[in-house]
């Protein structure tokens, strides 16, 4: 035996005595996120590179890629100076259309109650021994932002970064899985029934494009810490809106935003070696992430219940879950859901709407955090 152990050896193969049991259960894991990237279609863009990376950075001797390798140098390149964070933001910004939102600026209100779960970890983190800016950078999960979370922990420094962004883009990512089911235990098959109207306030070329100057301005004020990124997704969107810089718009929409998140998702999975990953404390970071969506939904759906009690024109409640800022899995998830109850139930706009505040609400959140905590 130990003649072919030396044989094996001998001819370049000696890693293949390297393989612990870590390794294949991180190739597991790897595998389950191309699965649900390729036969599921979730986020294949950010699933499928995260997928393909955590198993290769979980291959014997890959140093070369893995901590201090070619895709660490990525890391320490785009994320942990909030490069490719901001850059998202431009293209994320390019895509929002926030027509829906400012023809029922009611719709503000779900994205800053969809909110509450963040604050609701921040409290359970704390109470599980994390450190309050370790504590506040996993309570930031529950803003459905990928570069929110990137951009807070960064600059909390916090010492679970790998682990938070791992959870933020994992949830962003099964939105569709973990929504429907809170969604279904919080309503009434009544109140999913209910039917919005869908006409609403026409709105100028000349508010579109002031819009993101303003909201920028207030934000600024209210909120300086989230300034950097609320100011790039404005800028994303008054590149889309003004009218003059249509192939640059396009440009940010597709190319940047595709770029990036493919970067992103292979640059993540370096946080995805097993030393680092198979830990209690990642394990209770992802269930605390897992605590911040249920409770983001919690928030916005009851929200919306609420506000039923006090209007005439009752709103469908499950269009407060999109008040989460996973734009636009949440709106599609509120959609088809309303659509599989009532086939001529057309949520769409009004999900868009609620979605697209919970992205702006995100950030001014991860600012909040920061001046408390920064």
């Amino acid at each position: 035996m130990t003649q072919v152990k030396d044989f094996i050896v001998e001819m370049g193969f000696g890693n293949l005595f390297e393989i612990r049991w870590q390794h294949c259960v991180m190739w597991l894991i790897g595998g389950l996120l191309i699965y649900l990237a390729i036969k599921k279609d979730m986020e294949p863009t950010l699933l499928l590179p995260m997928g393909f990376g955590a198993i290769l950075v979980n291959l014997p001797l890959s140093g070369a890629i893995g901590e201090e390798g070619a895709i660490d140098i990525l890391f320490n390149a785009g994320i942990a100076n909030e490069l490719f964070p901001l850059l998202l933001f431009i293209g994320i910004g390019a895509m929002i259309d926030f027509e829906p939102l400012l023809t029922n600026p009611k719709l503000f209100l779900f994205g800053a109650a969809a909110q509450f779960g963040i604050f609701f970890t921040l409290t359970m983190a704390s109470l599980f021994g994390f450190e309050i800016n370790d504590a506040a950078s996993i309570a930031i999960i529950g803003a459905a932002d990928g570069p929110t979370s990137i951009f807070v922990a960064n600059v909390l420094e916090s010492k679970y970064i790998g682990a938070i962004i791992v959870a933020a883009y994992s949830y962003m990512a099964l939105v569709p899985i973990v929504q429907p089911p809170v969604i279904r235990l919080l309503t009434t098959k009544k109140e999913r029934l209910i039917r919005m109207n869908t006409k609403g306030k026409n709105v100028t070329k000349l508010t579109k494009i002031l819009f993101p100057i303003v909201v920028t301005i207030i934000t600024g004020l209210v909120s300086p810490q989230s300034l950097a990124l609320i100011g790039f997704l404005m800028f994303g969107n008054l590149i889309r809106e003004c009218g003059v810089l249509n192939s640059l718009s396009e440009t940010a929409q597709k190319v940047l935003a595709n770029l990036i998140t493919l970067l992103l998702g292979l640059t993540v999975a370096t946080k995805m070696q097993y030393g680092q990953f198979l830990t209690w404390d990642t394990f209770l970071i992802l269930s605390l992430g897992l605590v911040a969506f249920v409770f983001d939904t919690f928030g916005g759906v009851l929200f919306a219940k609420f506000l039923n009690l006090f209007s005439k024109n009752k709103i469908n409640p499950m269009i407060g879950a999109a008040g989460i800022s996973a734009f636009p899995m949440s709106a599609r998830v509120v959609h088809k859901m309303g659509l599989k109850e009532d086939n001529q139930n057309f949520l769409l706009m009004h999900a868009a709407g609620a979605n697209v505040s919970g992205q702006i609400a995100s950030v001014i959140a991860g600012g909040l955090i920061l001046n408390f905590f920064g």
